[in-house]
Protein backbone atom coordinates (compact mmCIF):
# COMPACT_ATOMS: atom_id res chain seq x y z
CA UNK A 1 0.00 0.00 0.00
CA UNK A 2 1.16 3.12 -0.86
CA UNK A 3 1.63 5.80 1.19
CA UNK A 4 -1.19 9.43 1.36
CA UNK A 5 -0.19 11.99 -0.91
CA UNK A 6 1.83 13.93 1.60
CA UNK A 7 -0.22 16.95 0.57
CA UNK A 8 -3.47 15.99 1.89
CA UNK A 9 -4.35 16.99 5.13
CA UNK A 10 -3.83 14.19 7.89
CA UNK A 11 -7.48 15.12 9.91
CA UNK A 12 -10.83 15.90 8.33
CA UNK A 13 -12.67 18.64 8.72
CA UNK A 14 -14.59 20.15 12.10
CA UNK A 15 -17.68 21.98 11.40
CA UNK A 16 -16.96 25.22 14.28
CA UNK A 17 -19.18 25.30 16.94
CA UNK A 18 -19.63 29.19 17.20
CA UNK A 19 -21.35 28.78 13.17
CA UNK A 20 -23.60 26.04 14.69
CA UNK A 21 -24.33 27.96 18.42
CA UNK A 22 -25.35 31.13 15.70
CA UNK A 23 -27.49 29.28 13.69
CA UNK A 24 -29.14 27.61 16.46
CA UNK A 25 -30.05 30.97 17.45
CA UNK A 26 -32.18 31.91 14.78
CA UNK A 27 -35.64 30.70 13.18
CA UNK A 28 -35.04 27.36 12.16
CA UNK A 29 -36.18 27.60 8.15
CA UNK A 30 -38.02 24.89 6.06
CA UNK A 31 -35.45 23.32 3.43
CA UNK A 32 -36.02 22.30 0.40
CA UNK A 33 -33.82 18.96 -0.90
CA UNK A 34 -33.93 18.73 -4.21
CA UNK A 35 -34.04 15.29 -5.56
CA UNK A 36 -33.49 13.92 -2.11
CA UNK A 37 -33.14 9.86 -3.31
CA UNK A 38 -29.48 9.99 -2.78
CA UNK A 39 -28.17 8.44 0.19
CA UNK A 40 -25.31 11.33 0.89
CA UNK A 41 -27.45 14.12 0.72
CA UNK A 42 -30.66 12.76 2.55
CA UNK A 43 -28.48 11.35 5.13
CA UNK A 44 -27.14 15.41 5.47
CA UNK A 45 -30.54 16.61 5.87
CA UNK A 46 -31.04 13.81 8.46
CA UNK A 47 -27.70 15.34 10.39
CA UNK A 48 -28.94 19.04 10.02
CA UNK A 49 -33.03 18.10 11.11
CA UNK A 50 -31.37 16.15 13.99
CA UNK A 51 -29.07 19.43 15.09
CA UNK A 52 -32.14 21.54 14.85
CA UNK A 53 -31.11 23.50 11.98
CA UNK A 54 -34.15 22.75 9.68
CA UNK A 55 -37.29 21.36 8.81
CA UNK A 56 -36.96 18.99 5.58
CA UNK A 57 -39.33 19.23 2.73
CA UNK A 58 -38.09 16.58 0.87
CA UNK A 59 -38.45 16.32 -3.19
CA UNK A 60 -37.83 14.22 -5.58
CA UNK A 61 -38.76 10.68 -6.57
CA UNK A 62 -41.42 9.73 -3.70
CA UNK A 63 -40.65 5.95 -3.37
CA UNK A 64 -36.80 6.36 -4.22
CA UNK A 65 -36.91 9.00 -1.12
CA UNK A 66 -38.66 6.12 1.37
CA UNK A 67 -36.36 3.37 -0.17
CA UNK A 68 -33.26 5.36 0.77
CA UNK A 69 -34.43 6.88 4.09
CA UNK A 70 -35.02 2.74 5.05
CA UNK A 71 -31.27 2.12 4.19
CA UNK A 72 -29.96 4.55 6.59
CA UNK A 73 -32.50 3.95 9.01
CA UNK A 74 -34.58 7.59 9.11
CA UNK A 75 -38.16 7.98 9.90
CA UNK A 76 -39.19 10.80 7.33
CA UNK A 77 -43.15 9.36 7.79
CA UNK A 78 -43.80 12.56 9.16
CA UNK A 79 -41.88 14.66 7.08
CA UNK A 80 -43.58 16.58 3.66
CA UNK A 81 -42.96 14.42 0.61
CA UNK A 82 -43.32 16.26 -3.10
CA UNK A 83 -42.54 13.45 -5.97
CA UNK A 84 -41.04 15.53 -8.85
CA UNK A 85 -38.89 13.01 -10.38
CA UNK A 86 -35.39 14.26 -11.69
CA UNK A 87 -34.72 17.74 -13.10
CA UNK A 88 -38.79 18.61 -12.01
CA UNK A 89 -37.34 18.44 -8.49
CA UNK A 90 -35.57 21.66 -9.32
CA UNK A 91 -38.68 23.47 -10.60
CA UNK A 92 -40.89 22.38 -7.74
CA UNK A 93 -38.13 23.78 -5.40
CA UNK A 94 -37.86 27.34 -6.81
CA UNK A 95 -42.19 27.26 -7.27
CA UNK A 96 -42.06 26.61 -3.35
CA UNK A 97 -39.44 29.00 -2.30
CA UNK A 98 -41.73 31.88 -5.02
CA UNK A 99 -44.51 31.32 -3.05
CA UNK A 100 -42.54 31.12 0.78
CA UNK A 101 -43.25 27.68 1.66
CA UNK A 102 -39.49 27.21 2.19
CA UNK A 103 -36.65 29.76 3.79
CA UNK A 104 -33.72 27.77 1.81
CA UNK A 105 -33.02 25.17 -1.20
CA UNK A 106 -30.71 22.52 -1.18
CA UNK A 107 -28.88 20.13 -3.89
CA UNK A 108 -29.26 16.81 -3.45
CA UNK A 109 -28.90 13.61 -5.65
CA UNK A 110 -28.56 16.34 -9.37
CA UNK A 111 -26.24 17.50 -11.19
CA UNK A 112 -25.09 21.31 -10.28
CA UNK A 113 -25.66 22.52 -13.78
CA UNK A 114 -29.20 21.10 -13.79
CA UNK A 115 -30.07 22.15 -10.43
CA UNK A 116 -29.02 26.17 -10.62
CA UNK A 117 -30.95 25.88 -14.41
CA UNK A 118 -34.08 25.20 -12.24
CA UNK A 119 -33.26 27.76 -10.24
CA UNK A 120 -31.19 31.01 -11.20
CA UNK A 121 -32.70 31.71 -14.80
CA UNK A 122 -35.25 34.85 -14.36
CA UNK A 123 -38.18 32.58 -15.57
CA UNK A 124 -37.53 30.41 -12.28
CA UNK A 125 -38.40 33.69 -10.29
CA UNK A 126 -36.36 33.81 -7.56
CA UNK A 127 -34.22 36.79 -8.46
CA UNK A 128 -34.93 40.21 -8.70
CA UNK A 129 -34.64 41.87 -12.14
CA UNK A 130 -30.53 43.18 -12.39
CA UNK A 131 -29.94 41.14 -9.17
CA UNK A 132 -26.80 39.07 -9.99
CA UNK A 133 -25.91 35.98 -7.63
CA UNK A 134 -22.27 35.05 -6.03
CA UNK A 135 -21.11 31.68 -4.46
CA UNK A 136 -19.08 32.26 -0.42
CA UNK A 137 -17.26 29.87 0.86
CA UNK A 138 -16.99 30.07 4.70
CA UNK A 139 -13.74 28.33 5.61
CA UNK A 140 -12.48 27.61 9.30
CA UNK A 141 -9.21 26.14 9.72
CA UNK A 142 -9.37 22.73 12.55
CA UNK A 143 -7.87 24.90 15.40
CA UNK A 144 -9.61 28.43 14.89
CA UNK A 145 -12.95 29.47 14.51
CA UNK A 146 -12.28 32.33 12.93
CA UNK A 147 -13.96 32.43 9.26
CA UNK A 148 -12.34 32.93 5.62
CA UNK A 149 -15.17 33.95 2.98
CA UNK A 150 -13.96 33.18 -0.25
CA UNK A 151 -15.77 34.24 -3.27
CA UNK A 152 -16.20 33.08 -5.69
CA UNK A 153 -15.19 30.12 -6.17
CA UNK A 154 -18.08 27.52 -7.36
CA UNK A 155 -20.90 29.63 -9.59
CA UNK A 156 -19.20 32.48 -11.90
CA UNK A 157 -16.52 30.85 -14.48
CA UNK A 158 -15.03 34.35 -15.48
CA UNK A 159 -16.99 37.07 -13.67
CA UNK A 160 -16.56 40.81 -14.82
CA UNK A 161 -16.21 43.83 -12.86
CA UNK A 162 -19.59 44.16 -11.90
CA UNK A 163 -20.07 40.46 -11.30
CA UNK A 164 -17.18 40.78 -8.26
CA UNK A 165 -18.62 43.67 -7.04
CA UNK A 166 -21.93 41.87 -6.07
CA UNK A 167 -20.01 39.06 -4.90
CA UNK A 168 -17.84 40.97 -2.66
CA UNK A 169 -21.38 42.85 -1.66
CA UNK A 170 -22.66 39.42 -0.94
CA UNK A 171 -19.72 38.55 1.00
CA UNK A 172 -20.12 41.97 3.15
CA UNK A 173 -23.43 41.36 4.32
CA UNK A 174 -22.99 37.70 5.09
CA UNK A 175 -19.68 38.48 7.02
CA UNK A 176 -22.35 41.28 9.03
CA UNK A 177 -24.60 38.77 9.89
CA UNK A 178 -21.68 36.00 11.38
CA UNK A 179 -21.10 39.35 13.47
CA UNK A 180 -18.00 40.83 12.03
CA UNK A 181 -18.73 44.80 12.00
CA UNK A 182 -15.97 46.00 9.68
CA UNK A 183 -14.97 43.29 7.50
CA UNK A 184 -12.09 43.57 5.96
CA UNK A 185 -11.84 42.37 2.08
CA UNK A 186 -8.75 41.87 -0.24
CA UNK A 187 -9.64 41.74 -3.60
CA UNK A 188 -6.90 39.00 -5.02
CA UNK A 189 -4.03 39.37 -7.94
CA UNK A 190 -0.84 38.69 -8.90
CA UNK A 191 0.64 42.13 -7.34
CA UNK A 192 -0.40 44.58 -5.44
CA UNK A 193 0.38 47.09 -8.58
CA UNK A 194 -2.22 48.24 -11.06
CA UNK A 195 -0.38 47.04 -14.30
CA UNK A 196 -2.26 47.52 -17.73
CA UNK A 197 -0.79 43.90 -19.03
CA UNK A 198 -2.40 42.09 -16.59
CA UNK A 199 -5.81 43.10 -16.55
CA UNK A 200 -6.91 42.12 -13.06
CA UNK A 201 -4.91 44.52 -11.63
CA UNK A 202 -6.09 46.65 -12.99
CA UNK A 203 -9.56 45.69 -12.06
CA UNK A 204 -9.26 44.70 -8.43
CA UNK A 205 -8.46 48.31 -8.09
CA UNK A 206 -11.31 49.79 -9.94
CA UNK A 207 -13.40 47.61 -7.37
CA UNK A 208 -11.55 48.63 -4.46
CA UNK A 209 -11.98 52.05 -5.31
CA UNK A 210 -15.72 51.56 -5.92
CA UNK A 211 -16.12 49.74 -3.17
CA UNK A 212 -14.98 52.64 -0.61
CA UNK A 213 -17.82 54.78 -1.62
CA UNK A 214 -20.75 51.62 -2.06
CA UNK A 215 -19.28 49.32 0.87
CA UNK A 216 -18.68 52.20 4.04
CA UNK A 217 -18.49 49.11 6.36
CA UNK A 218 -16.18 47.75 4.91
CA UNK A 219 -12.61 47.79 4.70
CA UNK A 220 -11.57 46.60 1.01
CA UNK A 221 -7.89 46.84 -0.70
CA UNK A 222 -6.99 45.75 -3.79
CA UNK A 223 -4.76 44.56 -5.55
CA UNK A 224 -3.54 42.02 -3.18
CA UNK A 225 -1.51 39.06 -3.94
CA UNK A 226 -1.84 36.32 -1.57
CA UNK A 227 0.97 36.47 0.45
CA UNK A 228 0.48 39.94 1.53
CA UNK A 229 -3.12 38.62 2.06
CA UNK A 230 -2.07 36.07 4.57
CA UNK A 231 0.93 37.43 6.00
CA UNK A 232 1.29 40.96 8.05
CA UNK A 233 5.11 40.34 7.60
CA UNK A 234 5.10 39.78 4.34
CA UNK A 235 3.63 42.59 3.72
CA UNK A 236 6.13 44.75 5.64
CA UNK A 237 8.73 42.83 4.06
CA UNK A 238 7.34 44.57 0.97
CA UNK A 239 6.77 47.97 2.67
CA UNK A 240 2.76 47.65 1.65
CA UNK A 241 1.16 49.24 4.31
CA UNK A 242 -2.97 47.70 4.71
CA UNK A 243 -5.30 47.11 7.94
CA UNK A 244 -5.80 43.94 5.37
CA UNK A 245 -2.90 42.64 4.90
CA UNK A 246 -2.33 39.54 7.43
CA UNK A 247 -5.95 40.31 8.59
CA UNK A 248 -8.33 39.90 5.76
CA UNK A 249 -12.38 38.37 6.09
CA UNK A 250 -12.90 38.04 2.85
CA UNK A 251 -10.91 37.48 -0.79
CA UNK A 252 -12.08 37.76 -3.78
CA UNK A 253 -10.64 36.17 -6.50
CA UNK A 254 -10.63 36.61 -10.54
CA UNK A 255 -12.34 33.62 -11.76
CA UNK A 256 -13.44 30.27 -11.08
CA UNK A 257 -10.35 28.19 -11.61
CA UNK A 258 -8.45 30.27 -9.16
CA UNK A 259 -10.69 30.48 -6.58
CA UNK A 260 -12.22 27.05 -6.84
CA UNK A 261 -7.87 26.13 -6.69
CA UNK A 262 -7.58 27.35 -3.29
CA UNK A 263 -10.95 26.20 -1.72
CA UNK A 264 -9.66 22.84 -2.46
CA UNK A 265 -6.42 23.34 -1.62
CA UNK A 266 -7.70 24.73 1.73
CA UNK A 267 -10.39 21.46 2.39
CA UNK A 268 -8.10 19.06 0.88
CA UNK A 269 -4.80 20.23 1.93
CA UNK A 270 -5.31 21.92 5.18
CA UNK A 271 -8.19 20.08 6.09
CA UNK A 272 -10.21 23.49 6.81
CA UNK A 273 -14.23 23.31 6.97
CA UNK A 274 -15.81 25.11 4.14
CA UNK A 275 -19.33 25.90 3.86
CA UNK A 276 -20.73 26.76 0.70
CA UNK A 277 -23.58 28.97 -0.02
CA UNK A 278 -25.00 30.88 -3.36
CA UNK A 279 -26.67 34.58 -2.37
CA UNK A 280 -28.42 36.85 -4.11
CA UNK A 281 -31.51 34.97 -4.59
CA UNK A 282 -34.74 35.54 -3.20
CA UNK A 283 -33.17 32.48 -1.22
CA UNK A 284 -29.92 30.83 -0.15
CA UNK A 285 -29.21 28.41 -2.12
CA UNK A 286 -27.07 25.28 -0.68
CA UNK A 287 -24.19 23.95 -3.00
CA UNK A 288 -22.79 20.76 -1.24
CA UNK A 289 -19.63 18.42 -2.83
CA UNK A 290 -20.06 14.75 -2.84
CA UNK A 291 -16.82 15.13 -1.97
CA UNK A 292 -17.72 16.77 1.07
CA UNK A 293 -18.14 14.98 4.28
CA UNK A 294 -20.86 15.13 7.42
CA UNK A 295 -19.17 18.06 9.02
CA UNK A 296 -19.26 20.64 6.00
CA UNK A 297 -22.46 19.55 5.31
CA UNK A 298 -23.86 20.70 8.22
CA UNK A 299 -21.95 23.64 8.47
CA UNK A 300 -23.46 24.76 5.01
CA UNK A 301 -26.65 24.15 6.05
CA UNK A 302 -26.24 26.67 9.64
CA UNK A 303 -24.55 28.93 7.17
CA UNK A 304 -27.96 28.57 5.15
CA UNK A 305 -29.93 29.66 8.21
CA UNK A 306 -27.96 32.38 8.65
CA UNK A 307 -28.51 33.67 5.01
CA UNK A 308 -32.29 32.94 5.51
CA UNK A 309 -32.82 35.26 8.82
CA UNK A 310 -34.80 38.07 8.62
Amino acid sequence: MTEPYPFLAKTPPVCPPSLLGHARSLPRPRVALVNAGGANPLQGMREAAEAGLADPVLIGDVEKIRATADEIGWDISGLPLVHAPKEAAAHEAAHMARAGEVGAIMKGQIHTTAFLKGLLPSAAGLRAPGARCGHVFHITMPASERPLLLTDAALNVDPDVPMRQACLTHAVTLAMRLGIERPKAAILAPSEDPTPSVPNTMEARQIADWAAKALPNAVVQGPMAMDLILSRAAAEAKDFVSEVAGDADIVVTPNITTGNAIFKLMSFGMGCCCAGVVLGAKVPILLTSRAQGAAERTASMALGVIGAAP
